[in-house]
């Protein structure tokens, strides 16, 4: 059973999560993630459960050690983390959605004590290849609260039984494990060479319940290297043939030889 732990949200579009610990109460969270603590909360980093729980953990992209927070004090204490870039933290019920929930190799942030992070394994080869996250997702299990993070804006989609909708790869933050995801590749020549999104689009299909991302950390990376004039798209948000024929055009207008 996971620890049942109360918290706050705090902020908009940089936000943190505070929690209240009760005494014996844990919480388990990414290392580094650590804002702020009151004194009677206590920190120890470990593997979470030996070689290969460590190793699991780098595979979906977190770090290989992770932190556990504990209140040995006699009255409720707090412990605060914040998303190491701009955007939202999503809590999760695990109890709501079966047990488990699906998301993006780096989107953990924090649980509660009793939670644990998994590797998940898409299903289908063109999932895999072309859904922007690879073969590898987060799977969350416990029957308490985890939290997430992801960039810009969230919106959620509650899914029924045959609803479709198609996602950009990069924006798919987290999803039930009953919904179906697969790839879908964009028709049409001039769509693939410069529609901008890609040459695939992912499809999630209900029932569940879907989290996405308004702003990708690899869209927002591209920005940024693209302003620096340093490497533009090396990041790879808009990967394959779209990437080629944009970076193309685009030095051929810029003036830029060496595309």
């Amino acid at each position: 059973m996971a620890d049942e732990i109360d918290y706050e949200v705090i902020g908009k579009d940089m936000q943190l999560v505070e929690i209240e610990l009760d005494p014996g109460e844990s919480v388990r969270a990414e290392a580094g993630a650590m804002m702020y603590m009151s004194s009677d909360i206590k920190m120890h980093t470990s593997t979470g459960g030996g070689l290969f729980k460590g190793l699991k953990r780098m595979v979906t992209g977190e770090s290989f050690f992770i932190t556990s927070f504990t209140n040995e004090g006699s009255g409720k204490e707090s412990v605060a983390f914040g998303a190491p870039y701009p955007g939202k933290i999503i809590p999760i019920d695990l109890s709501q959605h079966g047990g488990s929930f699906l998301c993006q190799k780096d989107a953990f942030l924090c649980a509660a004590n009793g939670i644990e992070v998994e590797v998940a394994f898409s299903k289908r080869i063109g999932a895999g290849l072309f859904g922007g996250e690879g073969f590898i997702l987060q799977r969350l299990e416990g029957d308490g609260l985890a939290f997430i993070h992801a960039g810009g804006t969230i919106v959620r989609k509650d899914l029924a039984s045959g609803d479709t909708l198609r996602v950009d790869t990069g924006c798919l933050v987290a999803f039930s494990e009953s919904v179906k995801y697969d790839i879908q590749f964009v028709g049409g020549f001039k769509n693939a060479l410069f529609g901008g999104e890609g040459v695939v689009l992912a499809t999630v299909s209900g029932p569940g319940t879907v989290y996405l991302q308004s702003l990708p950390f690899s869209r927002l990376a591209d920005r940024i290297v693209a302003a620096t004039g340093i490497g533009a798209q090396k990041r790879g948000e808009r990967g394959g043939i779209s990437g080629i024929g944009e970076g193309a055009l685009g030095g051929i207008l810029g003036g830029d030889r060496n595309f």
